[in-house]
C-alpha cells in the first residue's frame, strides 16, 4: 500500500501563527506515518502552466518544522492566487469554480500521491479547498484552518481567527506610541489598519490602546463620502478642543475605501483605474485613504483660518509577518493538530471539506457547506456587531460628537466658538454626524 501524503497549501496573505500551524500539522502527521509534503506559494504553481515538484515543492519533516512555530512569516511562503472562475467575478454576484483550474490543481495534487490535504488562510482560500473537495468528491480529504488578521471568518461563538491577537497587540503598541508623539507634538494622527471587510482590527487596536477614535466599515451600512467621514474627524477634533486637548490619534479600517462607492467611483477620486487582486477584490493598499482624508480636514481647519497638524500613517505590513504572541503560538498547535486528526479520522465526513475549530477547548469540524453565504457562493463574512456589548464598550471610550453634546447648550457654545460658528450653524452642520452616535 502506497503511504498516505498529505499537502499543506498557505494562501491569501501572511499572518502571524502561520509557522505554528504548518509545524504542529507536520509533526502529527509524521507521528502517524504519513509523508508530508508542502507546496510554495500557494496555488500558484499548481494552477501555472508548468509544476515543477524539484522547486515549487519541499518535503516536511519533524526535525525541520519542529521549531518553526516561534517565527513569523511561512517557510512554504504565500500568494493569493486560487480556483474562482474571473468570469463569474465579473459578470456575477454569484462566483464559481474556474473548471480548467480546479481540474489542473485536483489533477496534479493526484498525480504527486496526495490523499489529505491541510489548507491554511482566509475565506478566498477556504473557497478553493472548497472547490477541490467537491470536485474530488472524498478522492482527497480536505481540512482547512482559518487564518487571518482581519478575524472576519465565521467561526462559533466569536472564535478568533490566528493571526488576529498578534497583530491587534503589535498594532496597539504601535498607536500607544503615536499617541504619546501625538501628545508631545500637539498634533494628529490618522491611522488607517487592514481590514477589507470587518472592523475587528481597527476596533480592537483603538479600543486596546485608547486611541481617541476609531471609525470601522460597519458604521457605514451603505455608501459614504469623504465629506461625511470627513464630518466626523473634524467634529471630534472640534470637540477634543473644546475640552481641552488639541492632539489625538483617529483608527479607521481600511474597508472603509469599500464604501465609498463602487470601483468606478474609487477609481474617479484617484484619478486612475484602480486595480483588483486575483479575487475580484479592488487593492485596498492602492486607495491612499489616510492622506486623503489629511488634506481634507487640514483644508477646513485652513478655510477657517485654523491651523492643524495631522499626520497620516498606514498600518497594516508591519503587522502580517510578525513573531507570534505565545498565545497565537498555542492556538496554531492546536489548530494544526487538530486539522490532522479530523483527516485521519474516518468518522468526519470531508466529502466537501471541513474547517478546523476549537469550541470551549474541544475539537469540532465546521462543514464548508455550513459556511457558505447562498447569495454569493463565497465563505461567509463576520462583521462587527454594533449593537454588541463590547462595540459599546469600545464607543463609551471615544471621543466622538454625540447627540447629548448638540443637546447641552454650553457644550454646544464650545463646540460652535472652536468652528468659528454661531450654535446655530454648528448644529445644522453636524448634527447628522450626532445622530448617527453611540449605540444605547
Amino acid at each position: 500500500m502506497n503511504k498516505a501524503t498529505m499537502g499543506i497549501i498557505v494562501g491569501g496573505g501572511p499572518a502571524p501563527g502561520i509557522n505554528g500551524v504548518i509545524g504542529a500539522a507536520t509533526i502529527e502527521a509524521a507521528n502517524n506515518g504519513m509523508r508530508v509534503l508542502g507546496f510554495y506559494d500557494g496555488f500558484r504553481h499548481l494552477v501555472g502552466d508548468h509544476l515543477d515538484a524539484a522547486w515549487n515543492t519541499v518535503e516536511l519533516t519533524i526535525k525541520g518544522t519542529s521549531r518553526i512555530h516561534f517565527d513569523g512569516g511561512s517557510m512554504l511562503r504565500i500568494a493569493r492566487e486560487n480556483l474562482l472562475d474571473q468570469a463569474s467575478l465579473e459578470g456575477s454576484a454569484v462566483v464559481g469554480p474556474d473548471p480548467v483550474k480546479t481540474a489542473r490543481v485536483c489533477g496534479r495534487l493526484q498525480d504527486l500521491g496526495i490523499t489529505h490535504l491541510l489548507t491554511i488562510g482566509g475565506d478566498d482560500t477556504a473557497l478553493s479547498a472548497r472547490f477541490v473537495a467537491e470536485h474530488l468528491d472524498g478522492k482527497i480529504r480536505v481540512v482547512h484552518c482559518p487564518k487571518t488578521i482581519d478575524n472576519d471568518l465565521p467561526l462559533p461563538g466569536d472564535l478568533p481567527t490566528f493571526g488576529f491577537g498578534t497583530a491587534r497587540h503589535i498594532g496597539s503598541q504601535i498607536v500607544e506610541n503615536l499617541m504619546e508623539d501625538s501628545r508631545t507634538t500637539q498634533r494628529w494622527y490618522v491611522v488607517v489598519t487592514m481590514g477589507r471587510h470587518a472592523g475587528f482590527l481597527a476596533l480592537g487596536i483603538g479600543k486596546s490602546s485608547g486611541a481617541t477614535l476609531s471609525l470601522i466599515p460597519e458604521e457605514f451600512p451603505h455608501s459614504t463620502t469623504v465629506s461625511h467621514i470627513v464630518d466626523v474627524l473634524e467634529s471630534a477634533m472640534l470637540k477634543r478642543r473644546a475640552m481641552g486637548r488639541s492632539d489625538g490619534v483617529a483608527v479607521l479600517a481600511e474597508g472603509i475605501a469599500y464604501k465609498l462607492g463602487d470601483q468606478e467611483e474609487l477609481s474617479r477620486l484617484l484619478g486612475r483605474e484602480l486595480p483588483v487582486d486575483a479575487a475580484g477584490h479592488p487593492r485596498l493598499s492602492e486607495i491612499p485613504l489616510a492622506r486623503m482624508l489629511q488634506r481634507e480636514v487640514q483644508r477646513r481647519f485652513s478655510e477657517r483660518g485654523d491651523k492643524v497638524t495631522i499626520v497620516s500613517h498606514t498600518l497594516g505590513y508591519e503587522l502580517r509577518s510578525a513573531r507570534p504572541t505565545t498565545s497565537d503560538m498555542v492556538y496554531t498547535r492546536d489548530l494544526g493538530h487538530g486539522g490532522v486528526r479530523l483527516l485521519l479520522d474516518p468518522r468526519q465526513d470531508l466529502s466537501s471539506g471541513a474547517m478546523v475549530t476549537l469550541q470551549a477547548g474541544n475539537l469540532v469540524p465546521v462543514s464548508f457547506q455550513d459556511m457558505v453565504d447562498p447569495a454569493t457562493n463565497r465563505t461567509r463574512i463576520r462583521r462587527v456587531d454594533l449593537n454588541s456589548y463590547t462595540y459599546s464598550v469600545a464607543r463609551a471610550y471615544m471621543i466622538r460628537l454625540e447627540r447629548a453634546d448638540i443637546e447641552c447648550p454650553e457644550m454646544l457654545a464650545a463646540l460652535a466658538a472652536e468652528a468659528k460658528m454661531t450654535p446655530d450653524q454648528f448644529r445644522e452642520r453636524y448634527q447628522h454626524v450626532a445622530e448617527n452616535g453611540a449605540p444605547a
